[in-house]
């Protein structure tokens, strides 16, 4: 392939050795149908140049990439599923394929793949990914990147040809494979599996690894452990207030599924909210609520704190502590900051902020059945009180139990109001992503192979992503 100047590869995983992953191949599939590459998450990377033959090439049949990782690698890890400890697990049925710098900036991003076949910790399973899946992965992604939630990004999704059997959706179901964009797959679930295996040189090879790679203004931390735990633990505040703003719920929230940098990923049952509810919950599975929308914040922090026990083997537990402490009121500070950009209002002051985004919590709650939780968003984007009150929800917003939220709004600054003349903002209607409509989208493909409704989802949820950013 033609190489991009922009396209920067620099392989660091495999340093790591062969006590965090394994070589593997990927399967031969039977067909290779492009069905999405994202282009703007390629042009990030120096990889939009592809053509679509190349685009299969690298991400269907798993041809190397320039310079990059020679044979893809299986990540080994352990990790707590439902908080019931499981060592054994790693990448079952995914790789980490090429790492490579970002343009315009010096992040290290690694593409991983979902379905790529089985590897070593594949177990029984068949390491395959079902195009449902796989085209559910991709509207999630979008859209939680167009509400400003930190997340992985899909990068590419190719039909394979197969048939699979599954249990939680009518079979045989049509397969594929995923490629997504992600700053790391570095997971709590690699240290805690170091720390199983009593391996303390390990885990303090791996915290050099993750200063090294992602953390390197803590390198000359008096205590550099502590420090890189910090460090976490802010970007996973941040992670999980991002999600609360979206009215996401993620549904599996293992310490497998959540890496050193913050970024979400790897989304199997998640859904949206359609109103507010603290108790929804997104994986029929969960039959306890345990990963419920309401009680998210409180899942990562005792993912943290899993953490923060594997890496208690390389540094002082008090120092730990200290990092871990830091969650709560970083997990406040957080939520105030995302709420007011789902409002696009400036921050004014924390003893207003906190009230208003109390009220704002309120104001859904008590809108109850009729009041779904985008559209709320969508109303008072930039505390437009006119354009809220003219819209299809006029008559819920004058009820007593808005006056509260609506006092306090008039009290703040909208952020960058020009944003209201954006196309999407004339609209009565906001993106959402509910489930009905998930399984609509999935219907016209299963039935008639027609994947015009999809790329039309994405191109509207496009649209908003731009009207927010502008």
């Amino acid at each position: 392939m033609p190489v991009s100047p922009a396209y920067r590869p620099d392989p660091k995983l495999p340093d790591l050795g062969p006590d965090f992953a394994d070589p593997v191949a990927a399967a031969d599939f039977p067909q290779t149908i492009l069905r999405y590459r994202n282009d703007r998450a390629a042009a990030s990377v120096g990889l939009d140049g592809l053509t679509d033959a190349e685009w299969i090439a690298h991400f269907g049949r798993f041809q190397p990439l320039p310079g990059n990782i020679p044979n893809p690698l299986a990540q080994r890890y352990h990790g707590h599923q439902f908080r019931v400890y499981n060592p054994d697990l790693g990448d079952g049925r995914g790789f980490t394929f090429a790492q490579m710098r970002e343009a315009g900036s010096d992040r290290l991003l690694d593409l991983g793949t979902k379905g790529s076949g089985q590897t070593p910790w594949s177990r029984t399973a068949d390491g395959r990914l079902t195009l449902k899946g796989g085209m559910r992965e991709v509207l999630a992604t979008a859209m939680l990147e167009a509400l400003g939630v930190p997340t992985s990004k899909t990068f590419s999704l190719i039909e394979t040809g197969e048939h699979l059997q599954r249990n939680d959706e009518p079979s045989p179901t049509r397969s594929a494979v995923l490629v997504r964009l992600s700053h790391s797959h570095i997971r709590f679930g690699t240290f805690q599996r170091q720390a199983f295996l009593e391996r303390p040189d390990n885990i303090a090879r791996l915290v050099d690894y993750v200063i090294a790679t992602y953390y390197p203004e803590v390198d000359n931390a008096e205590n550099r452990t502590a420090a890189m735990l910090s460090m976490v633990v802010e970007n996973a505040a941040k992670m999980v207030a991002c999600w609360m703003a979206a009215g996401f719920v993620h549904g599996v929230l293992n310490t497998d599924n959540m890496n050193v940098t913050g970024e979400s990923f790897d989304y199997g049952p998640y859904r949206f909210l359609p109103r507010n509810d603290p108790n929804f919950v997104a994986a029929y599975f969960d039959q306890q609520g345990l990963y419920s929308f309401g009680r998210q914040a409180e899942a990562v922090y005792w993912n943290l704190q899993t953490l923060g026990g594997a890496l208690s083997a390389v540094a002082e537990p008090d120092d730990l502590i200290g990092a871990l402490n830091e969650f709560p009121d970083g997990y406040r500070a957080e939520l105030r900051a995302a709420m007011l950009r789902r409002l696009g209002l400036k921050p004014k002051s924390q003893d207003h902020d906190t009230a208003l985004v109390n009220a704002a919590f309120q104001a859904l709650a008590a809108g109850g059945e009729p009041l779904r939780w985008e559209p709320f968003f969508f109303d008072w984007f930039c505390a437009d009180e006119a354009r809220a009150m003219s819209g299809p929800r006029a008559e819920i917003y004058n009820e007593r139990q808005f006056a509260n939220f609506r006092t306090l709004l008039a009290h703040t600054e909208p952020d960058r109001p020009e944003r209201l003349q954006a196309a999407y903002f004339q609209r009565t209607e906001p993106q959402e992503l509910l489930i009905d409509e998930i399984e609509a989208l999935w219907a016209a493909i299963a039935e008639r192979d027609d994947w015009g409704p999809f790329n039309a989802k994405l191109a509207a949820i496009e649209e908003a992503r731009l009207a927010y950013s502008l």
